[in-house]
């Protein structure tokens, strides 16, 4: 038995990649000279963190414009006045709005996977956005000849994709990006939108057998865009008997920045059903303060004491960073963060009289896997 320890997926972009985006965007840097600096900087996202300590990795989503919009970059039929997300700082971010059918996805993160697991032997993990964050995309009003029973069809369909692809690729877990969860929270006291979400992203998850619905599982945070939050003061027990609703295998929680943790895994007690696993989040990655190994070990300490060790599981809160013009942690800080939760994990299991999943070696961690 062994307490498993996994980043979110984004990590803080290099100022040769933020300026690389910049140019390529207006035009002063081609294609193929803008490929070979994310290709780079994916490398040097997965040695980070193989050298550090990490057993599982990922690109640190290096290729994402970010993480909710890739699948749909560059698609004609988007107009930009969709959904606002306020966030507590006061800014904002807004996604697009469709404006025709059918819905399809642009890009798949299958290629990101491929891509990644050409850098490492190590087992890589993969994000993706759950349906239900793009079933915001469908404007209230509709669309004359594609209705909303279409247009979520069309979803189901090309999201079964996203992570059937990964999961054939290779990916040692596929974790749903599910940050609309806690926010619908706040939009609709009720919960509906909730229920509606989590009916709609099962929609998705029936449609894997079990073995693959365990290597599949779903984020949830308040959000965590320029060191703000978009629905920290969201009570928890709303929706944590919800989210656990998902048929997925594996729930990775924020808790790091939670104001009572206890309460929070009391709840997470109550309603984590036999086999899954939780991550809890031991690692606020908006706080610019680097966490010691030592809290880190008490936090998971902690949750030990509420929730089955075999079913324990640590993560950062968040990602870092998610969206590609956030440049309000460097690359630095993410970094030293992850080696406290890694560091800091691997003590608690010691003290709990369990293990840590052991590092491979450099030259195995760096030697190319193949890829299907």
């Amino acid at each position: 038995m062994t307490i498993p320890s996994e980043s979110i997926g984004s990590l803080p972009r290099s100022p040769e990649l933020l300026g690389a985006l910049a140019a390529h965007e207006s035009g002063q840097l081609g294609d193929q000279a803008f490929d070979a600096v994310v290709s780079r900087a994916v490398r040097e996202t997965i040695e980070q963190q193989a050298a550090i300590g990490a057993t599982v990795v990922t690109d640190g989503e290096q290729r994402k414009p970010s993480f909710v919009t890739y699948p749909i970059a560059g698609a004609e039929n988007l107009a930009p006045d969709g959904v606002v997300i306020p966030f507590a700082d006061g800014h904002q971010r807004q996604l697009p709005c469709l404006t025709s059918g059918p819905f399809r996805y642009q890009t798949h993160a299958e290629s990101y996977l491929r891509a990644a697991r050409e850098c490492t032997s190590l087992p890589v993990k993969q994000a993706v956005i759950a349906p239900s964050a793009l079933s915001l995309l469908y404007p209230s009003s509709g669309i004359d000849g594609y209705s909303r029973e279409n247009f979520l069809e069309d979803l189901v369909n090309e999201a079964e994709t996203d992570i059937r692809g990964c999961l054939d690729a290779g990916a040692h877990v596929v974790q749903l990006d599910f940050t609309e969860g806690r926010l619908s929270l706040k939009l609709d006291p009720s919960g509906q939108v909730l229920r509606d979400f989590v009916e709609l992203n099962n929609r998705v998850l029936a449609r894997f057998s079990e073995s693959e619905q365990a290597r599949i599982g779903v984020h949830t945070c308040p959000g965590g865009d320029q060191d703000s939050t978009h629905s920290l003061d969201v009570d928890y027990a709303e929706l944590l008997p919800v989210l656990f609703q998902h048929t997925a295998g594996n729930f990775y929680v924020q808790l790091a920045s939670e104001a009572d943790p206890d309460r929070v895994l009391r709840v997470i007690a109550d309603h984590l059903r036999p086999g899954a696993r939780v991550f809890v989040g031991v690692t606020d990655p908006i706080d610019p303060r680097v966490e010691t190994a030592e809290e880190v070990r008490d936090r998971v300490l902690r949750a030990a004491q509420y929730l089955p060790v075999a079913q324990l599981g640590t993560c950062d809160d968040c990602g870092f960073s998610p969206f590609a013009d956030d440049q309000s942690t460097s690359r630095r800080t993410a970094f030293a963060k992850i080696r406290a939760r890694l560091e800091g994990t691997a003590l608690a299991a010691e003290q709990l009289g369990v293990g840590f999943p052991a590092a491979r070696s450099s030259q195995e961690a760096h030697r190319p896997a193949a890829v299907e």
